[in-house]
């Protein structure tokens, strides 16, 4: 089979983005794969799209969702195709993607479970949600009303950078003995 310029670039990206869900081995948003191949300079924004789309329309990736998500995986069928052809993607390649992919999926298992957000419920309040999750377990859940957007924003910034000397503080000040 030979393939022209284009057509063996699109079958190497396909590879590649097969390669990754297989590597990380859990289910990842568009978001979080378009992170990752960006990146690593994998290849280009509408190229990934187009591998996406291709990739579950040959049922070699599926999605599903949760939490108003959508998240794809690799089929079965997928890792039998990465199996087979895997030797298309240069090493390079697969050493730079094998050295960073751990660090990936802690940064994503991170976003997972660290989760803030604000939903406007009026002009002058809003609703901000932060929580931290552990499995399928809530270690802390808390709900704050605020009277602009600024603050919500800025409280759901800080729970994601501070979000383990919050948890800490918190815990100290419920814990601690009073007069």
């Amino acid at each position: 089979m030979t393939y022209t310029g284009h057509n063996k670039e699109l079958a190497e990206n396909k590879l590649i983005l097969l390669y990754i869900m297989d590597k990380i081995d859990m289910p990842l948003t568009n978001i979080q794969i378009t992170k990752i191949i960006m990146e690593n300079n994998l290849m280009n924004y509408f190229s990934l799209q187009h591998c996406i789309n291709e990739l579950c329309s040959d049922n070699l990736l599926s999605t599903g969702s949760s939490d108003k998500k959508s998240y794809y995986t690799i089929t079965e069928s997928g890792k039998n195709t990465l199996k087979y052809l895997e030797y298309l993607i240069p090493e390079t390649i697969k050493n730079n993607i094998d050295n960073k992919i751990k660090d990936a999926r802690k940064k994503i298992r991170n976003e997972t479970l660290i989760s803030a957000d604000f939903i406007p419920e009026s002009e002058n309040k809003y609703m901000v949600n932060c929580s931290v999750r552990e499995d399928d377990f809530t270690l802390i859940e808390i709900k704050i009303a605020v009277g602009n957007k600024n603050d919500a924003r800025n409280i759901c910034e800080k729970w994601k950078n501070y979000t383990q000397t919050i948890y800490s503080e918190i815990i100290e000040t419920l814990t601690k003995k009073r007069d």
